[in-house]
């Protein structure tokens, strides 16, 4: 059973949604937190509710896609704590629109965050997470990580690098004996802010998406979220999925198979009919 009470927790994104609540579920827990993003006022707020919960945390603003500033992050950390024992990948943008309208340079900035930030901060802390003695790497990937739909080509490729890098990951450190647990996360449509904030290709209605998936799809609080990946992390899951719609769609994948794909490109096609 993974523990969090004095061990030194490091959550990139932590400036909202499910990152803010994974540092808000760890600082009642005891932890200790590096906290980081790119969003200072954001990050400001955690660390404002954190130390409002007595936490031993230390704030920095960092572009995960930026490798050498993640490994001189890396070293800073270790600096100020000594040694880090958990690492929760959870910094992601979100893309939305059919790849043949959606600029390279576009689905390339997804990628550098959201996979390639996922293996940068994974190589800088691996060596710390297996010094410690008592690791854990946790990595948010995405229902879009298990199954894919319409107008999601950029955001699903890097989800589903993330799922892949991840699986494998656990299977070295297993293989290695090191003492490092690794799981992968699935969350579902959750609360936050990241319908608003996505990149849109050009001719995409951003109105209309964000209110379908803030007013009819998300259903989940980032808190419920935290908690779920919590429980997930003490139990050692490989895999976490987070909320109905996320355990619903991964056994529907499960049952029909890859003709999925023809009933989401069906139904897709009839909301953008109406």
């Amino acid at each position: 059973m993974t523990t969090f009470k004095d061990r030194v927790a490091v959550i990139t994104g932590a400036g909202s949604g499910i990152g803010q609540a994974l540092a808000v579920a760890l600082a009642s827990e005891g932890a200790r937190m590096a906290l980081s993003d790119v969003d200072t006022r954001g990050l400001a707020e955690t660390v404002r509710r954190v130390e409002a919960l007595g936490a031993d945390v230390e704030a920095a603003q960092v572009d995960v896609s930026d490798r050498e500033t993640v490994h001189r992050y890396a070293g800073a950390v270790v600096g100020r704590f000594g040694n880090v024992h958990q690492l929760y990948n959870n910094a992601g943008l979100a893309y939305h629109g059919a790849f043949e309208r959606s600029a390279l340079e576009d689905i390339e900035r997804i990628m550098n965050v959201d996979f390639w930030g996922v293996l940068n901060c994974s190589k800088a802390f691996l060596p710390h997470l297996i010094a410690s003695g008592a690791g854990h790497l946790v990595n948010i990937s995405s229902i879009f990580g298990m199954m894919s739909v319409p107008g999601q080509t950029a955001y699903s490729s890097a989800k589903f690098a993330v799922r892949g890098f991840t699986e494998s990951l656990r299977q070295d450190m297993l293989a290695a004996g090191h003492p490092v647990k690794v799981t992968c996360v699935h969350p579902g449509s959750v609360r936050t802010a990241i319908a608003r904030n996505a990149g849109m290709a050009a001719g995409e209605d951003r109105a209309a998406t964000v209110d379908l998936f803030d007013r009819k799809m998300a259903r989940l609080s980032p808190e419920n979220a935290a908690r779920t990946i919590l429980r997930g992390v003490r139990r050692d899951k490989a895999r976490v999925l987070v909320g109905a719609d996320a355990k619903f769609l991964d056994a529907f994948v499960r049952v029909v198979g890859p003709s999925y794909q023809r009933v989401t490109a069906a139904v897709t096609a009839r909301a953008l009919s109406k």
